[in-house]
This record gives C-alpha cells, structure tokens and sequence, in this order.
C-alpha cells in the first residue's frame, strides 16, 4: 500500500451508511463504493494481499487517500455512489461503456399546448419524459408514428408565439393549430394524455379511452370528429399488432449479464422490455468489468448506473443472477418509481422461459464482440508491430493522427483531424478546421496551418498542465502522436516537417500518397513501397480514408449551409427572417422550389405577394 497513514484513519470510521472514496497519489479517484456501516467495509479492504481478490488487490497497491461521506440510508448511499461514479469514471469500478447521453421523448407539460421534442437529459421541471432510447432512430421512428396518429404542434415556442393563421402541417392535418385557437385547450391536453400513455405501453388505456369519446361524439351527432377518432383507434390497434411476442399482462423490464471467458474485464447486459405483456424491444450494453466480477455485481452495477437516467421503472425487474444486498437495490428504485419496485430471479414458469431468452441473446452478444475484439487485437497489434520495424520508430505507434484537407473550387476549404489509439478510432479526439488563411485551394498552405494549429494546440496544454491551470484529462491535446501521417506525398509531407523543425519537435512524420499508396519519409525522395496485404499499409490507409471522410462531410456541411442561404439572397421581398422562415417550413432550397404559390403563402412571415414573388423567381432562373 502506498500509504500507511490510510490505517490511521480506519479508527475514524463512522458505523454508519455511506459513500467511500479512494484516490491514487496523483489524486485521482480510482474507486468509489457503498456500505451499509463504512467502518465493517473500508475495513475490509486492509487485509493482507493475499487474502484480497485479485482486482482488490490492484486497487489497494495504488490507493494513497481515504475519504468518505454519511448518509441517512443504504438507499441514500446508493444513490450517491451512482451519482459519483458517472462524475469521475473510476478504474476500478464496473463501468457502462461508451456511457452517452441517449436522446429522451420529452412531452412538455409545462406548456399550454405541449409539444413531443427529443432532450439529452431529464430534468425535475414538470415535463414528462420517455426513454432513454439507445437507438435514435427508433426513437425518431416513435415520434414520426406519434405525429401521424395525435397531431400535436411542432413548432418552437417562438415562432408559436408569431403565428397568426395555420402553416403548413394544419392543412395536411398534422397539427390541430392551437396558434389560431383552433382548437380546445382542454381537448389538447386530453390528446397529450393520450400520447402519454402511449408511450408508457398503455394501448389499451388508450383505446379505451377513444372509444369512449368516439361514441360520445357519435351520439352528439359530431361525425366528423367521430371519423378522426375512429382512424385513430385504428392506428393505434395497428401498432399493437405488430407487438406479437406475448409473454404475460404486466410491465416488467428482463435483464441477464454475461462475461467473456477468456477476456473477464468484458461483460454484457441484455435488456428485454415487457410492456402490456408483450416484448415491446430490446437493448444490450457493454461494461467495463476491471476486476472480472460475477454477473450479479454486474447487474447491480448497471441498475445503478443505468436506472439512475431512466424516467419510466416498471414494477418489476427479472434478473439471471441475484445482485448483493438486492433489499437496497429494490428501496432506491420503488423511491425512485413512487411505487414498488420487486426484484426477482425466475426459477420456473413463463419469467424464466423469456429470462432464458435474454441469457441466450447476452451470451451471443458477448461471443460475437469477443471474436471481434480478438480478431482486432491480433490485428491491429500486428499492423503496429510492423509499421514500428518498416518505419524505423522508437516504438510501436499506438496514437496515430493524420491530417487531411479538403476544398471545393478553391473555397470552403477545411481540415480535418483524426486519432486512432492502438488501431482504433478515436473520436473524442477528432477536430475538424475551417482554414482561416486565404488558399484558393493550395494544399500545402491549408496544410500548414492546420499542422501549425494542432502542435500550437498541444503547446499551449503543455504549458497550461505545467502551471497547473488544468487538469491532465482536460488537455487531449499535451499528449504528442507517436505517428502523424500526412495525406499527400513529398511536398505535404515537407511543409509538415519544416513546422516540426521550426518548434524543434521530435515528432516521427510520414506522408502517404494515395495516387500510388507510397509511404514517404523527412529528407528522403525514394518512397517505402508495402505489399497491399501488408497490415500495417491496411492501417495507414484506414486512418487516412477516416480522416477524408471526416474533413468532406465537414466541409460538404459548411457548403449546404452556404449555398441554401445564397440561392435565397437577392430575391425581391425575401429578406433575412422570410428566408429563415423558408428553410425552416420547407427543409431545403429542393423543397422550396417544388412548393405552390399557396404552399409557400403559408410559411411563417409570407403573405401570398411574396410567395407569388419567390415562385416566379425560382421558376424562371431554374429555366
């Protein structure tokens, strides 16, 4: 143990629940846990090495501080621990790998007239809030369904403010246009409850519920509003047609964990939700498992981290494997829900039918990503091993970058930069530039500029670390690349090596020609010629078509954005706010120009002048 004023503290142990935190020398945290009585827990961990499980054991060798906070309950200390692993990301926890923000079904109660708008996060403000959806697109998937069946408003709040007549989704009846005060408020808000509950897996609630106001409108000789109920029953019997896979009548989410056999810091979580009975879709995580830990603390892990960000928890949860101290795990949800939450592990019946489902899925799941990382591995290692023999380098390049530039007939012209760690893509560490200077489509100024920037960049963080400004997780950039690779060949490659040399930076630097797919060196005219099977060559070229995707989708971006503006300018009675309004109702110049005269009347701040205007204008140039 690096620290043996760390037993001193034990004395000081509170018998109380709580949240312990352990730090290395450099004060990074590197654990965090729970306990039901800090002093029994903490205490545990100071035994002799070899009594201590093997990742305990690598955790305790690099542990220097101590520190720990009291709370009320287990469930408190839950709760807290959740909350601080997110916050720091500790080496020695099991971690949700690639822990995003998933995008949120937000259903805006607190408006008058709500809105279904996508969020990145939850908050307490009175909305509700659906998902998360790991997949976007089967969220985008639900809204568009959503919008087809209850036609609520999609407009933001400001222009809902300035509108004044219907726009265009009124009249395709994709919108009841409550800014007219066309409709009801309190029957706008009834449809809200309806898309609630739609999304909460209560179909029948819902048809149900139109039914009776179908009849109730019938019987009021309202046929017309009888017929738009009626279409929308048969909506949503629709979509619960689809849903075939029945498996009982209550809301239960199905979770099994796995770990790879020969690779125990891999692990897998499959989720099966169970709405209404029926197997509504499916999810799987990976996890960061360091200490190779059993699948029920991987279960326990992933609840906490994963229901923590969750705003619907069914009443009940069926696991493969039972997680330590489930009483608590089972008190922090249900205080969470505002209701029992029960935890269980089928042993028999239809629970363990559809269990035994999950466990096979999870099973595939984790075989399928442990071929491929082997097979990666094997790869990648091989490539770097080759690429440190071929190209003479002190060592292997696990951090590679590469520069690429992009233009179009001399404009728009950007850079684009991509890392790749150990053989693989990096993209937290990607940055793209648009180039400052005026090139007219020279490569080697766009590409010493951008060179210029990333080392300046690198520069500054050394000097800011140094200082101790910041912190080394928020200087990406300090680190130099043990590679950097230069698309283009000897006179790319020279305009690079003359910044390297001018700051006096020992930085290896190749350039790679794609006409021929030659690797050149500094100061050298004869290129290194690799077979095409060479894994190494593979690499090279893989960072290189990486980091030209990257730089033409940036740079395809940055001229979309310029030419929808410019094909609108200069157009009689368009100014700034009727062109923004444009982009906004129609998407796209195409659209535009495929709208009527009536259609283009009905976009935000037009009047039926301006769009005859715009249309004979559009029509005639397009001649």
């Amino acid at each position: 143990m690096a620290n043996p004023k760390l037993k001193e503290k034990l004395a000081l142990l509170p018998d109380s629940p709580g949240v312990y935190i352990m730090r290395d020398k450099d004060g990074q945290v590197v654990y965090v846990g729970k306990a039901k009585s800090l002093r029994q827990r903490v205490r545990s961990y100071f035994q002799p090495e070899s009594r201590l499980a093997p990742k305990t054991a690598a955790q305790m060798r690099v542990v220097d501080e101590l520190e720990w906070i009291v709370v009320s309950s287990a469930a408190e200390a839950l709760v807290l621990e959740c909350n601080l692993i997110k916050e720091y990301n500790p080496k020695y926890n099991i971690l949700l790998r690639d822990d995003k923000h998933y995008p949120y079904l937000c259903l805006t109660m607190r408006e008058e007239y709500p809105r279904l708008i996508m969020v990145r996060s939850v908050k307490n403000d009175g909305n509700r809030y659906f998902g998360p959806y790991v997949s976007s697109g089967a969220m985008k998937l639900t809204q568009k369904l959503l919008s087809d069946i209850f036609p609520l408003r999609s407009c933001s709040n400001q222009s809902f403010s300035r509108k004044h007549r219907p726009c265009l989704n009124f009249h395709i009846g994709r919108c009841l246009a409550p800014c007219t005060g066309k409709v009801d408020r309190e029957k706008y808000r009834e449809m809200c409850e309806q898309v609630a509950l739609f999304l909460e897996g209560k179909s029948g609630a819902i048809t149900a519920r139109l039914q009776d106001q179908m009849q109730q409108a019938a019987a009021e000789l309202r046929f017309e509003d009888a017929a738009v109920l009626r279409d929308r029953i048969e909506a949503v019997k629709l979509v619960q047609s689809r849903q075939n896979m029945d498996s009982g009548s209550d809301n239960r989410d199905m979770l099994a964990a796995a770990t790879a056999g020969n690779m125990p810091e891999l692990a897998a979580v499959q989720i099966f939700f169970v709405r209404e009975g029926k197997v509504v879709g499916r999810e799987h995580f990976f996890l960061q498992n360091p200490g190779g830990d059993d699948p029920g603390a991987i279960l326990a892990a992933f609840i906490g981290q994963y229901y923590s960000g969750v705003d619907f928890i069914p009443p009940e949860i069926c696991l493969s494997h039972e997680p330590p101290d489930p009483a608590t795990l089972a008190e922090w949800l249900s205080a969470k829900r505002g209701g029992k939450v029960t935890l269980n592990v089928p042993k028999i019946g239809e629970k363990k039918r559809l269990l035994s489902l999950v466990e096979q899925n999870v099973r595939l799941v984790i075989s399928r990503e442990m071929e491929e990382k082997n097979y990666a591995a094997a790869a990648s290692g091989e490539a770097l091993e080759e690429l440190r023999q071929t190209l003479d380098l002190p060592k292997a390049p696990w951090r590679i970058e590469c520069f690429d530039n992009s233009h179009w007939q001399g404009t728009y012209t950007v850079s684009a930069m991509v890392t790749f760690l150990g053989g693989k893509p990096a993209k937290a560490l990607y940055r793209h530039m648009r180039i400052k200077g005026e090139t007219n489509g020279d490569d080697y100024m766009a590409m010493r500029e951008a060179v210029a920037r990333r080392l300046g960049w690198g520069i500054n963080q050394r000097q800011q670390l140094k200082r101790g400004e910041i912190k080394p997780e928020e200087a990406p950039m300090a680190e130099w690349p043990d590679l950097l690779l230069i698309d283009g060949g000897k006179g790319q490659l020279a305009v690079a090596v003359d910044i390297l040399e001018a700051l006096q930076l020992d930085i290896p630097v190749f350039g790679l020609a794609e006409s021929e797919e030659w690797i050149y060196r500094p100061h050298d005219s004869e290129p290194i010629i690799l077979p095409k099977s060479s894994h190494g060559l593979q690499l090279l070229q893989r960072v290189r078509d990486e980091a030209h995707r990257f730089g033409i989708t940036y740079q395809r971006r940055l001229r979309e954005k310029g030419q929808k503006a410019s094909a609108l300018d200069n157009i009689p009675g368009i100014g700034p706010t009727r062109r923004a309004a444009l982009l906004r109702a129609f998407g796209s110049l195409e659209q535009i120009m495929q709208a009527s005269v009536e259609e283009l009347s009905l976009a935000e701040s037009m009047n039926r002048r301006a769009a005859a205007s715009l249309y004979d204008y559009l029509h005639t140039e397009k001649q």
